[in-house]
């Protein structure tokens, strides 16, 4: 995600790094950041770009909980800390603060401060043919845990989240507990919607969705509320003015861990961290030009991960890249590209997201050029437990894309109304205007403009044909053609 715009598409960037021409990089520079020593510009250079793909993912993640449990004039807003708030709709192309958002399941969005004490998260009974999950993502957006169709079944019951120091018994009545790296939260719940008559039942499933206090759900007195917080204020929209200032406030809430100790100790020495402000305007020219250009190689090398961080097949991108701290290892340039692929993305076993933004032939995808069509041959649709889908994203925001007919998808709920071949394929028709009457059930409306696509399969199956394992699965997503 960066920003809807490109990172340094900027002239102050240019006159910045013009600066630098007749700086002399070695030489060391004192200045009033924190009355700390800076490094000398190229290790200045070296640690931010070093922090930027570190921090890319947490920076995100902090600007979308501003905009959603903090500033309830943001546009964005859901629901105060703990409070469920439940979308009785998918998204649409007003939904900006996340990008790539999933338009299938109505979310109910829940972000959690664990500071004081847990919180309880009950789920009620849900029909088995119906997908649901709550995913929990920290801070680090480590996705830690599961409840839902796949990993906990359709039965009612009661799990605990807990905060990074919470050191107590599980209680009695607690099926599970998730503990999170970081002591606020998100927790995010999928229902499936079938059709649009569906939507009474997912408000119905939704309803049930309850969030408590341990000791509301103890029946025992509430312990001392955590302190206020005067979060920095942060949009999705100022990450690229303003990243270091958001890594700085971020990491006030990102507790330190041995897998990112180097780097901390390395962004505390250019006043980035717990107990310090980060103060852009404050640097040198030469300064402010070494950070402008190690941000953009920082973006350039998580770009570069994007492209080559997983197999291409008929033009997809397929690979696994949402998980654990362990299952990230340190690998920042892996989290950093995950993140900005589609923040918040699932683990493998939950769902898979072959992306691609060209045709078959590895050019790019773009709707004021082309038309295109993708088939599925007879008997090789996507092979999943639950529903998959192909989502349409305009090329440069990775936002929905406003179209006549108000469809930014097409899903497997939807196979009943569409029309198969005489061989029983299935072809989706992409392209800006309508292909006709006769194949408008098949068309996923694409932007006058360049086209990111996203492919969800949902709880993906195990056994061939499958997508699993991530890049050398038996199945394979059918590549996108040119239409003659």
């Amino acid at each position: 995600m960066l920003t809807k715009r490109d990172l340094l598409r900027s002239a102050a960037m240019a006159a910045l790094v013009a600066t630098t021409a007749k700086a002399d990089l070695t030489s060391p520079l004192v200045i009033d950041q924190n009355n700390a020593e800076w490094p000398r510009l190229l290790e200045a250079k070296d640690i931010a770009e070093e922090g930027f793909i570190y921090g890319l993912p947490l920076v995100m993640n902090y600007a979308v909980m501003q905009e959603y449990a903090v500033d309830k004039n943001s546009g964005q807003f859901k629901a105060p800390f703990n409070e469920i708030y439940n979308m009785h709709h998918v998204a649409t192309p007003a939904d900006t603060a996340i990008i790539t958002p999933n338009s299938d399941t109505p979310y109910s969005i829940l972000w959690l401060d664990l500071r004081a004490e847990p919180m309880v998260i009950s789920v009620p009974a849900i029909e088995k043919e119906r997908y649901y999950s709550v995913q929990f993502i920290d801070g680090n957006t480590y996705n830690f845990g599961y409840i839902g169709t796949r990993a906990t079944g359709s039965e009612p019951g009661d799990y605990l989240v807990v905060g990074p120091d919470w050191k107590g018994e599980t209680p009695t009545g607690i099926e599970k507990v998730f503990r999170s790296t970081t002591p606020f939260t998100l927790a995010a719940f999928r229902t499936q919607l079938f059709n649009a008559d569906d939507m009474p039942n997912v408000e119905k499933a939704q309803a049930g969705y309850k969030a408590q206090p341990l000791s509301a759900f103890l029946k025992q007195p509430a312990p001392p509320a955590a302190p206020k917080i005067e979060f920095v204020p942060a949009t999705t929209a100022g990450i690229k003015d303003n990243f270091f200032q958001y890594l700085d406030a971020a990491l006030q809430f990102v507790p330190e861990t041995p897998k990112d100790k180097a780097i901390r100790a390395k962004l505390a020495k250019i006043g980035i961290g717990p107990g310090k402000t980060f103060a852009f305007k404050d640097l040198s020219l030469e300064h402010k030009a070494e950070i402008l250009v190690a941000m953009k190689q920082g973006n350039d090398k998580v770009d570069k991960w994007l492209a080559s961080g997983n197999k291409s097949i008929n033009g997809w991108n397929v690979g696994s890249f949402f998980g654990d701290e362990a299952f990230y290892n340190g690998d920042w340039a892996m989290r950093a590209g995950a993140a900005k692929g589609g923040i918040y993305g699932n683990d493998a076993v939950e769902a898979m997201y072959p992306y691609t933004r060209t045709d078959a032939t590895g050019e790019p995808l773009d709707g004021s050029k082309h038309k295109y069509t993708i088939t599925f041959p007879p008997g090789q649709l996507p092979p999943v437990n639950a529903f998959w889908s192909v989502t349409m994203y305009d090329g440069k925001s990775q936002l929905l894309v406003k179209n006549p007919i108000k469809r930014y998808l097409i899903n497997s709920p939807m196979l009943p109304a569409m029309k198969k071949g005489t061989d029983g394929s299935l072809t989706l028709y992409i392209q800006k205007d309508s292909p006709g009457a006769d194949k408008e059930a098949n068309w996923l409306p694409a932007p006058d403009d360049k086209i990111y696509l996203v492919m969800r399969l949902y709880w993906p199956k195990t056994k061939a044909p499958s997508i699993l394992p991530a890049g050398k699965g038996s199945w394979q997503p059918p590549g996108i053609i040119v239409a003659r």
